[in-house]
């Protein structure tokens, strides 16, 4: 994989990762202050695990590709 492909794909998953947080903060915050809109407070929590599942899989993508870079 060249270099400059290798580092946009490392940049993706980061900013995939700061994107995730922020989204769970904020998931977090609008569950706590009972402002999850026009979804049940069920909803609005599986909507909370789903993100902190996806924040875990794109955790282990970014830790594979740093890896990768490593072994080049």
């Amino acid at each position: 994989m060249s270099n400059a492909i290798h580092q946009r794909a490392s940049d993706k998953a980061f900013a995939k990762i700061e994107t995730l947080n922020f989204r769970i903060q904020s998931d977090e915050r609008n569950i706590a202050t009972g402002s999850y809109g026009g979804i049940t407070y069920e909803e609005a929590v599986l909507v909370l695990e789903c993100n902190k599942t996806e924040l875990k899989v794109w955790q282990h993508i970014a830790e594979l590709i740093e890896k990768s870079n490593k072994n080049q």
